[in-house]
This record gives C-alpha cells, structure tokens and sequence, in this order.
C-alpha cells in the first residue's frame, strides 16, 4: 500500500482535476434518477395481491384510483367537472352517478346502493381510475392537474394523493436535510479536531463522493424516496471517521518525518490498513438488508454500501490531494484539541467495572422486552405527520384532509378490489356481494352485477361504465370499509373477505392497499429476524478473521446489540410508535456503522496484553480508544440528529433521530460494558484468542506468574 500512496500524493493533481470532472457526469446522473414514493411496489412481485396489480393494469388498463369528495357543488358543476377530469391525460374514467343515469332523473330514483356510495347530503363523491400505477410521474401529474381543476370546495384521497404530497414534501425538504446535517457536522468538528480549517476539507472531500454515489444510482434506475433522503446524511455520518483517520495519520507521520509527501504516503497506506476493517463491517451491514424479501431494503442497502465503498476511495485519493494542496492554510490553523487526556476516566471507568457489569445485567432484560416489542406502524398516512398533524401546514396535508372528509360523508377509510372470473354467474356474483356486504365494517359493496339485473338493465349502462368494471376475463368489484389500512379490525376483514370470495372463484384475488399492507406486515415481521441474524453473522465473522478469537466476536456483537436493544426498546416504554421500516434499518445500520468503535479498543487491549496485566491493558486501551470513539460517535449524532428535529416526514425524523440517539447509546456501551466485560472475560479471552495465550504465558512466566 506504500506503492499506492507514492502514487496518489504523485498524481494529486491529475486526480483533483478528474475527481472534479467527474461532478459532472454524477449531477446529470442524480438529475436523471426516478424517485419512487410508492412503498408498496416494494413487495415481492409474485404474491397475490401484487398480480392481482398487474392484472388490474394488464386487463382494465387502470393502476390507480381516487375518490373525489365534493362539498357544496351544485349537480351540472359536478357533471361538466367530471368530464373536465376524464379529459385530464393518463385518467382513464371518472364514475358519478351521471354515469349510471341521466341529471334528469331524480336523484331519489336511483338504486340505494348507488346513492350510499356516490351520495351524502350536500357532499358527493367521484371515483377516478388512471391508466398508469399509483406512485408512476404520469398520475402525480394528473393528480395535480385534478386538483387545480377542482378548486377548494373538492378534496382528492387515495394512494396516489398521498404520493403526490410526499414528492412534493420530500423535495422541498431534502437540500434542507443535507445544509443541516453539513452544518451539524462542521460544528462538532470544529470542536473535536485540532485545526480550524480541515473540516471543511473533510467536508469538500465527502460532499464530493456523495455526489458520485447519487449520481451512479442512475444505474439502478430508480431508488426510493427513503434512500434518496437518507442517502448524502448517512454516507456523511459513517465515512467521517475515515477522513479523521487520514489526517490524524497524516499529522502523526508529519511529527516524524518533515517531508509532507513521504508523510502523507505513509498515511494512506496506514489508513488504507485501518479504514479496511471498519469499513468492511458498515458495509456488511448495509449489505445484509438485501435478504429482505421487501426490497426497500435491498435499494437502501445497495446504494448505502456503495456510498462507504466509495468514501473509502474517497478518502485515499481525493482527501490526500485535498490535504496537500491546503498543507500550509491546514497547518496555519491548527490549534489544541478541546479532548482532554482520558487516561484518568479510563482509570475509573475500570476501577468500577463492577458497577457497570451490574448495570448491564440490569438494563439488559427490560431493554430485550422493549427490544421485542416495538411498537411500529404500517400505515402510510402516518409517515406524512406522525402524531403531528395539527402543526403541518395546509398544503402539506390535501390528502389528509381529503381521507378525513372521506371517513366523515362515506365512512370510507379504504377500499378494497375484487377481480373475479368474468363468466361468474350473476346470481352467485351478486350473493357473493350481499355475503361481503354484511361483514363488520364493510360500507358497500359496488360491481357490475349489483347493478344489471336489479333496478338498471344491462343494456341501459354505458359502454365506457361497463368497461370500467368488466373485461374479457375479469371483473372488478369495488368494497369500501370503515376500518383503516393496517388495524386487525380490517387484517380480520380481509381474512373474511378472502375466504367468501375463494368459495364462489377460487382463482379471485382481493387487492388494494389494505391487502397490501396486510402482505406487508406479514413478509416485514419476516425479513426483521432474517436481516438481523444476517447482519450479525457478518459482523460476527468479519471479527473472527480481524481478531482472530472465538469469544471477542461474541463479546463485541453482544455489547453493540445491547445498545441496539436500548435504542429499539426505548420507544416502548415511551409509547412512541415508529415506523415498519425503521427497526428493520436501525438494527443493522447501528450494528454495522458502530461496532468499529469496539473493534478499535478491543484490538488495542489485544496488543497491550501480551505484555501487561488485564487492568493496565483495558485500562490503556480505553484511554487510547475513547477520543477517537467520542469524535467519531457524536460526529454521527450531529450528522442525523438536526434532520430528525427538522423533518416534517414522520419516517425521516424517526430514523435520524434513531440513528442519532444509537450512536450514542453505543458509544457508552463501548466505553462502559465493553471494558467491564473484558475484565471479567480475560482469561477465557486468553484462551481461545489465536496466539495470545502462548505469548500471555511466556510474560507470566518471566515476571514470576503462574501459567494460564
């Protein structure tokens, strides 16, 4: 590695010309990325309820589907503004009563199933299917065009509204997320390092590779509005530390060598040493969301890993030539570090082992139960506002006032679809219907058989309405309820639904979003535990290779996931309800991204203790560890914790504030348990760690001891 850091302080210029040409492919990268918002189309592709989408798309040419509430709107202004809609590009029909019958026709003549669906006092509803998916750009842009069209007195819900709100919300917010998370970290550097001037250099160097990692994502197509949110914050929170580690190698190596070059040659390669192993176990990490069925993960994973891979070559290239062409303003600015000597907290912290070994068996138990019991959300309404709707602005909120107005006139909090066999009978269709009908919580039920046949003949409804809800080989019936998405009240509907329906068509799919997220809960609850002993088992194995011991790996896994437990426990008690995905990310990325904090003094207190006493060599090993696990944890804190205050997105603020209050909690568990358990645990560490038993009796034996 002296080769290559020869030739990267050689060709430093060369390479700050191409790392600065390269900004521009990776702008027009990032600029050409799709954002999904849609977190349903997450799912795996081949369970029901996501073929029974395709079907929908495939057979009907429809994807999405509002419901328009209307207040205060006269008859004719309604009729001329639903075909001012069905005009609007990508909306595939708008359904009112007009459809069924001509504005001639009192309203009291109509079915009573159509007047409970589409009438309400003065307010009336409209359904509106597009022709293009719900989170797709071409019906946000419907949705927008429908809005403008309708004015104030109509309010649009729907998944598709909900996407369309949280576009608008996240791309207002996100340039806000990274000035923050910036200004966060400049000021805990300016406090932790010791020159006034190299965070920014560190910053100019990190923004430079973020900007690469957003700009290859082009290459994915598409990410998630989550990891494009996330994204810049967390590759800036989990590669400072290598920048920190390059320059505290680069001032060491100037203290014994005056040739900044030949001093910086030997800091890369140090660095490149050092950063490999913490790298290696954040980007494991990362890596260990792909094993989620519910590919989020895998789109967060992927891009995450491939942003610290590239902060790593980042920070041994670009950072170097950075450093060296700023050498004298650097040095000129350097002052003391504010970090005082911790040799005498290290002190105590050991001489009190005890104490925190007994806190540790205290916290542990009621930190699993928390741990085990997080109380999470599945409710995508919830990840606009959280519990925080009254302070979001108005125009932040259209869809939630709309599903409010919805719930109010219709009682409709849902809605879900049948497809079903085109040639089912109609006398077995429309008892399937009255069968669904009377469940607990269903309002009605609306398809092409409750109504041809009973008050309206078949030949009396338009083509463009039958279309709407028959095709050659399927036909869609529509079933609005009154419990919300994600309740067991309707997880219990959708078991009943489905198992009336599979008796009349056995091949029947229900669909919608309450299906959807019913799939959710169960394949998420799923991936949870793959991913977290996927993600132990690679940290757990990098350490064995790193350490070379049988029991370290055990120790420091269980010391991270600890603070893990403590983090994912503390809403629990607090009552605070958390996003599904949050948990799932936090316990790896935690997990990943921390115990590099462990590895470093673990691996310290291994070289000390071939030659000293366990006290001295815990004891040195903490003094030695602990300011470089101090600056690199609160530089993560500072890096998250800003964006989770700021954030109006329930999801982004629970995850920045989760991965800001995780470092943290894992900085103490490494500064307090850690060393208590390698106190307690030296001789079988000893034991069953790769040559130190062998060298630890030779020391014994010289200095008068027993042998292990």
């Amino acid at each position: 590695m002296y080769k290559f850091g020869k030739a990267v302080v050689k060709l430093r210029l060369p390479i700050l010309i191409l790392a600065l040409a390269l900004m521009i492919p990776a702008w027009l990268g990032m600029q050409s990325t799709r954002i999904n918002y849609d977190m349903l189309t997450y799912l795996p592709e081949d369970i029901e309820t996501m073929r029974g989408q395709d079907i929908l798309m495939d057979e009907f040419g429809k994807g999405a589907f509002s419901f328009i509430v209307v207040e205060g709107m006269n008859d004719k202004d309604i009729s001329a503004m639903r075909h001012q809609i069905e005009a609007i590009d990508h909306v595939d029909s708008a359904v009112w009563y007009d459809s069924f019958a001509d504005l001639s026709i009192p309203k009291e003549m109509l079915p009573q199933k159509l007047r409970d669906v589409f009438l309400n006092g003065d307010a009336t509803m409209i359904a509106v299917f597009f022709d293009t998916s719900s989170s797709a750009d071409e019906t946000i842009q419907a949705i927008e065009e429908i809005r403008a069209a309708c004015g104030k007195q109509c309010f649009v819900s729907g998944i598709s509204a909900l996407v369309t709100d949280l576009k608008n919300l996240c791309e207002r917010e996100e340039p806000i997320y990274v000035g923050i998370a910036v200004l966060c970290a400049l000021a805990a550097m300016e406090l932790l390092t010791d020159s006034w001037l190299v965070p920014l250099v560190f910053l100019a160097g990190i923004g430079i590779t973020i900007l690469y990692n957003m700009g290859t994502n082009v290459f994915f197509g598409e990410i998630s509005y989550i990891t494009k949110a996330l994204a810049a914050v967390l590759q800036l929170a989990v590669t400072m530390d290598y920048s920190i580690f390059l320059w505290h190698a680069y001032c060491a190596r100037k203290r014994e060598n005056p040739d900044r070059e030949e001093a910086m040659a030997l800091a890369i390669r140090d660095t490149v040493l050092s950063v490999a192993g913490s790298a290696l176990t954040t980007i494991a990490g990362f890596l260990a969301l792909c094993f989620m069925s519910y590919t989020m993960g895998a789109d967060i994973g992927l891009v995450m890993a491939k942003g610290c891979l590239l902060g790593v070559i980042g920070s041994v290239t670009i950072l170097p030539a950075l450093i060296l062409l700023f050498d004298k303003p650097l040095t000129a600015t350097m002052h003391r570090s504010l970090i005082p000597d911790m040799s005498g907290v290290a002190a105590w912290i050991t001489n009190h082992f005890w104490a925190f070994l007994v806190a540790f068996a205290i916290l542990l138990v009621p930190a699993a139960i928390g741990y085990f019991h997080t109380p999470v959300y599945y409710d995508f309404t919830q990840i606009l506002s959280g519990d925080d709707v009254e302070n979001m602005d108005a125009e932040d909120m259209q869809f939630l006032t709309a599903k409010n107005k919805l719930e109010e006139y219709f009682d409709v909090a849902t809605t879900h679809m049948i497809l079903c066999d085109a040639d089912l009978p109609a006398k077995d269709a429309e008892a399937m219907m009255d069968r669904i009908g009377e469940l607990p919580g269903v309002t009605n039920v609306l398809g092409l058989n409750s109504l041809v046949g009973t008050d309206i003949p078949a030949d009396f409804l338009p083509e463009s309405l039958t279309k709407t809800l028959k095709s050659s080989n399927w036909q869609l019936m529509l079933i609005n309820s009154e419990y919300a998405v994600s309740t067991d009240e309707v997880n219990d509907q959708i078991d009943a639904i489905n198992g009336i329906l599979k008796e009349y068509d056995p091949h029947g799919m229900l669909i919608g979003e309450a299906p959807c997220t019913k799939d959710l809960i169960e394949i998420t609850d799923t991936d949870f535990t793959v991913v977290s002993w996927v993600s132990i088992g690679f940290v757990f194995l990098i350490i064995l290779l790193t350490l070379r011991s049988a029991t370290l790996p055990v120790i420091l896994v269980a010391v991270i996931e600890f603070a893990v437990f403590i983090n994912l426990g503390i809403p629990y008690y607090t009552g605070f309800t958390m996003p599904f995905i949050a948990p799932i990310c936090i316990s790896t990325i935690q997990l990943g991204s921390t115990v590099d904090y462990a590895i470093l003094t673990t691996t310290r207190y291994k070289e000390l203790r071939l030659t000293c006493d366990k006290r001295r060599a815990v004891t040195e090993a903490l003094g030695y560890a602990m300011p470089s696990v101090l600056v690199s944890a609160l530089s993560f804190f500072a890096a998250t914790f800003g964006v989770g205050v700021y954030s109006d997105i329930d999801l982004i603020s629970s995850m920045c504030n989760l991965l800001a209050r995780g470092a943290v909690i894992s900085m103490f568990a490494v500064l307090l348990v850690l060393p208590s358990l390698l106190m307690l645990l030296d001789g079988v560490i000893m034991r069953t760690s790769l040559g130190m038993k062998k060298t630890a009796n030779v020391t014994l034996e010289r200095m008068g001891g027993t042998a292990l």
